[in-house]
């Protein structure tokens, strides 16, 4: 079992609360990410399961063993890193095996090891390099065979992407998926990509200021967000949030949401809005504009012909109500 639980994890640092009461079940084989902005506390939870910050109060378990007091080299885990922490000195296979030659296992089963993780990770032909003859891509993938020898239970993930330019991170992002397949393993991968957390997780933990937000399918997260930080924060644009009123007196004391992609051209009831920019963006054009003070966008058809103002309908459906003070979703 690599299942990992938390039960009311508290984090306080100089009497400053950064996790608050933290409560989380992440199943056996799962591939779970902690998404968020910076500061929201995913690292940290990320550090607390393997043992290298502190709990303040709660309990983690990992299978069906409590790991408060166990030294992180004791918990079955494995950690990528951002940075990679890989030996500059040392060649690939050197930088694959050293955890197990730390324990002392045994040459054959190491070389075995080695060979069957650079297999997977397309790393055979670079084994006798150094990690400064390889592309950024290779490192990680150098990184992630370190982790991959130990036969963790769980596969630790700390922004592994974010040093990549982007092509680098799509072609990663689906070797690091086609690897939780192949090994079916516990992966916990933070990002604050809400793009990487989308196409990646089985379930996605959205995170703000020590809180979960909301853990769900990307689906759900998505198309059902319980409150306008989730809506806000996934999406690109983001969400547009309008003062309920100035669309129609019955949402008074409302904010209502609704995606770029809903505001459309040529439905019934329509108002026209002055635009402010318009970005082309292949096949897409995003056309900004204001509803009162508030900022908005729509994501429309490349063929879409813009002039100086844009006549703007939405669908009932695609509307989401929110209680103004509470920013909690309205469900009608």
């Amino acid at each position: 079992m690599s299942s990992v639980v938390l039960k009311n994890v508290k984090k306080i640092y100089d009497k400053k609360v950064v996790i608050d009461g933290v409560d989380l079940e992440i199943k056996d084989k799962e591939f779970i990410v902690l998404v968020g902005a910076s500061g929201c506390g995913k690292s940290t939870i990320l550090r607390m399961i393997a043992g290298l910050e502190e709990i303040s109060e709660g309990e983690i378990l990992i299978g069906d063993k409590k790991v408060n007091n166990i030294h992180p080299k004791d918990r079955d885990i494995a950690f990528v890193f951002q940075s990679y922490a890989l030996y500059p000195h040392m060649t690939v296979r050197e930088n694959i095996a050293f955890g197990l030659k730390m324990r002392k296992v045994d040459k054959a089963t190491i070389e075995k090891k080695v060979q069957e993780a650079a297999e997977i990770l397309d790393l055979t032909e670079y084994l006798d390099r150094r990690p400064k003859q390889l592309s950024g891509g290779q490192r990680q993938r150098v990184a992630l065979g370190r982790a991959i020898v130990r036969n963790p239970k769980v596969f630790l993930m700390d922004e592994p992407l974010s040093n990549l330019d982007a092509k680098l991170r799509v072609q990663m992002r689906s070797e690091i998926k086609k690897l939780h397949e192949k090994l079916q393993t516990t992966f916990i991968y933070v990002t604050h990509d809400q793009t990487e957390a989308l196409t990646m997780g089985d379930r996605i933990v959205v995170l703000d200021k020590g809180h979960i937000q909301q853990v769900d399918t990307p689906e759900e997260i998505y198309n059902n967000p319980q409150n306008t930080f989730v809506a806000g924060f996934v999406g690109s644009p983001q969400m547009n949030f309008i003062d309920g009123e100035l669309l129609d007196e019955k949402y008074k004391g409302l904010t209502v949401g609704i995606r770029p992609e809903k505001m459309i051209t040529g439905g019934e009831i329509k108002k026209s809005y002055n635009v402010d920019i318009t970005e082309l963006l292949g096949s897409e054009k995003i056309v900004y504009f204001n509803i009162g003070n508030n900022k908005c966008s729509a994501k429309l058809p490349a063929t879409t012909e813009i002039k100086d103002s844009i006549e703007i309908s939405v669908n009932a459906d695609d509307i989401y109500l929110f209680d103004k003070e509470s920013e909690k979703r309205i469900y009608e």
